[in-house]
């Protein structure tokens, strides 16, 4: 079919916040109402959809004195007729955010790849001005192209070792018998059961080692990452190791990305060390990279990373399909006074599946002491999890999986989408009066 302009009309949620709309040509001006209540703009309804195509749609937009752009201008797909005096999609349709490329400058490019659902031969793309009782903003005609069938990317099958939990806790006080041990449960993970992705503790060949990070860090490339190379280089796998790192003058808490080919992707340090790290000598790193791989996405956090939100919401915000969890355990997860900390399940997979939805990423937790290694997908659903019987846990992974909310709304884009950082200040820099807090009226016991 072809894909043809049916209407282009202007939409409001209601007459009295509705946008002054005009048209020259093949330009399409919404102007703010004078109002804070001001939303709508102009929608274009296009036919010939073919249920199953994959589509590339794409706005432009030039703003006048629009006030917070990231906030005021939007753009929706929305896969259906749709009058222009409807406003809540509830049930109704499935629709998606077509989001800017250029957040806050005066020309945005609102741009996406989405596929038409079945039964749907319409798609009306609604530009909106709202938030702002002033500004223009002048619209282009929307282009959409017909990409055609594509096929979906098959499931991403991920295995976690640890050993079982008696095994793991087992002494290997070589680096040796430590990379022995995980090598040999990793070789069995791709030979036995064909994983893509791998995932081993945090430390995890150097666990049991006595010595001090100092003396048992290991450069990257080097005996570590050799080892887990040719395998990753034989079974074509992409498998994540946690080691002490040696680098020059300074000693990491990291995880090492091994493609599929052996060659190394990247190596993550350790942003949020432990309390006994941070004055040991190790240091932390600065940021949270994402690596392209054979199997996607990859970024990590380790351990105590996980108790800051803004490590896991970083990845997710670099585009990550995985994110590696290399970790001992959790603070926020054990018993609540002081001694040897008892794990607390319930509130384990409580964080791991938080973490996985509000990031919408895989989460892969490889945990030291094998309890409680899980594999939970982007709508929270815990795949595998390992009560500490098993020595390695195994899940298939559907990347495209087109998770929707009960509105209709695409899960990952709504969860983006939603968020208005321009109002996060004192998240990203947090002001003095707001760290006084912090230690206000605290007293030792």
């Amino acid at each position: 079919m072809t894909i043809k302009l049916a209407q282009a009309v202007p939409w409001t949620p209601h007459p009295r916040a509705a946008t002054s709309d005009s048209r020259a040509g093949s330009q399409f001006v919404s102007q703010a109402n004078g109002t804070r209540s001001c939303c709508g703009g102009w929608q274009f309804e296009f036919t010939g959809v073919t249920p199953g195509h994959r589509y590339r749609i794409a706005v432009d937009a030039v703003l006048k004195d629009v006030d917070l752009p990231s906030d005021a201008v939007a753009c929706l797909a929305i896969w259906g007729k749709v009058a222009p005096d409807f406003s809540r999609l509830g049930m109704s349709f499935f629709w998606d955010y077509i989001c800017a490329t250029a957040s806050g400058s005066e020309m945005q490019r609102f741009s996406g790849t989405f596929i038409a659902p079945e039964a749907c031969d319409t798609v009306t793309i609604r530009t909106t001005l709202r938030w702002t009782s002033r500004g223009t903003v002048n619209w282009s005609l929307p282009e959409l192209q017909d990409l055609g069938e594509t096929a979906p990317r098959p499931p991403v099958r991920v295995a976690v070792v640890t050993g079982q939990e008696g095994d793991a806790r087992a002494s290997r006080p070589t680096l040796a018998e430590g990379i022995d041990f995980y090598a040999g449960l990793t070789e069995r993970a791709c030979e036995k059961h064909g994983a893509h992705l791998i995932a081993l503790p945090e430390i995890g060949p150097q666990w049991h080692m006595p010595e001090h990070a100092f003396d048992k860090a290991t450069p990257v490339p080097g005996p570590v990452t050799d080892r887990f190379a040719e395998i990753a280089r034989r079974h074509d796998a992409t498998i994540v190791v946690g080691l002490h790192e040696r680098e020059g003058d300074a000693v990491f808490n990291s995880a090492v990305v091994i493609d599929a080919g052996g060659h190394i992707a990247g190596t993550y340090h350790k942003v949020h060390l432990a309390s006994f790290e941070a004055f040991s000598g190790v240091s932390p790193g600065d940021d949270f990279p994402v690596w392209e791989t054979r199997v996607g996405r990859i970024g990590c956090n380790i351990c105590m990373d996980s108790s800051a939100a803004e490590s896991s919401r970083m990845v997710g915000l670099n585009g990550g399909d995985f994110l590696v969890l290399p970790i001992m355990g959790d603070h926020r997860a054990s018993v609540w006074h002081k001694g040897n900390p008892v794990l607390d399940e319930g509130r384990w997979q409580a964080i791991m599946r938080t973490r996985a939805m509000d990031n919408q990423l895989t989460m892969v937790v490889a945990r030291n002491n094998s309890t409680a290694s899980c594999i939970i997908d982007r709508s929270g659903e815990i795949l595998a999890y390992n009560d500490g019987t098993a020595d390695m846990i195994v899940a298939d992974v559907t990347l495209d999986d087109d998770y929707r909310k009960w509105n209709g709304g695409c899960f990952r884009q709504v969860n983006w989408r939603q968020r208005r950082p321009g109002r996060y200040g004192a998240f990203v820099h947090p002001a003095p009066e707001a760290l006084t807090k912090l230690t206000r009226g605290i007293q030792t016991p």
